[in-house]
């Protein structure tokens, strides 16, 4: 059970959100926002969050939204990870998705409780990097609508009050090759050693990694070594591991020796899958 008791909301409307927020801070309650809640609930009980009120999103309308508009994908912030998989929409979404927990908690886990939890790992995100996603955010000022790649920075860089109301990709990036990996040490629903999810567009290849360090993130000097042809597949893979952005995480889920050598295998898989370069 969580050791202490909170105060509850569910507002109606991003608006009404945004004011109950910024008025329980103010009065000190040290709020939280609240969708799917499992990690809310996992660190309330190990004693890592503590919170007097939250406020759930999921009343909102916008943040429910799992639509094709025009040549555009939307996705809700309060939508499960089990829907977005359910809903065929956007196949490296719902990959990256089906590799979170197992489907029970799919079934309560958001897309947005995902991309902005504490936990290191945030794996949806890492199709929004590799397609230039845009996120709309709710916030004193009302919506803004923004590229991801403006506000993600190790994780969604956000004002105080502000909350993730919807992701939005354009349909193209759908139908395109794609290669979405999770590596554990042993279990497969166990967090992962590291997922690697590569996109190729207009012949190129791009990639976003999660678990190697210790935010997601997607990298430019990986992917332009990554897709120099001219060199061999094993040079081509080396480079590109010298480039990456931080130390690489040393764990109980593995040492930073063995997770580059699960990485370099791992990029050898979607260089093969996405182009057929040998290794």
């Amino acid at each position: 059970m969580i050791p202490f008791d909170f105060e509850y909301y569910k507002p109606a409307s991003c608006k009404e959100a945004v004011s109950l927020f910024l008025e329980l801070h103010d009065r000190g309650k040290q709020p939280l926002y609240y969708s799917g809640g499992t990690e809310i609930i996992t660190m309330a009980r190990l004693n890592q969050v503590y919170t007097e009120a939250v406020v759930d999103i999921k009343g909102i309308p916008e943040c429910n939204v799992l639509e094709q508009q025009g040549e555009q994908l939307v996705f809700g912030g309060a939508i499960t990870l089990a829907q977005i998989e359910e809903s065929g929409m956007f196949p490296l979404l719902a990959k990256a998705c089906h590799h979170i927990a197992d489907h029970t908690s799919r079934c309560k886990i958001t897309l947005g409780g995902n991309i902005c939890g504490n936990i290191m790992y945030r794996e949806a995100v890492l199709p929004a990097l590799l397609t230039d996603s845009e996120v709309v955010i709710a916030g004193e000022d009302g919506l803004r609508q923004v590229s991801i790649h403006e506000v993600f920075d190790q994780q969604l860089q956000v004002k105080k009050g502000e909350f993730l109301v919807q992701l939005i990709t354009e349909k193209r990036f759908a139908d395109q090759p794609f290669f979405c990996e999770k590596k554990t040490k042993l279990d497969k629903i166990d967090y992962p050693l590291l997922t690697l999810a590569a996109l190729k567009v207009d012949d190129q290849i791009r990639v976003a990694l999660s678990g190697v360090c210790a935010f997601p993130f997607r990298q430019a000097a990986i992917e332009r070594y990554l897709n120099h042809r001219e060199s061999p597949a094993a040079e081509r893979v080396d480079n590109a591991l010298r480039q990456l952005p931080a130390p690489v995480l040393d764990d109980l889920l593995g040492s930073s020796g063995y997770r580059r050598f699960v990485l370099r295998n791992t990029l050898f898989d979607a260089l093969e899958a996405l182009e057929g370069a040998e290794t």
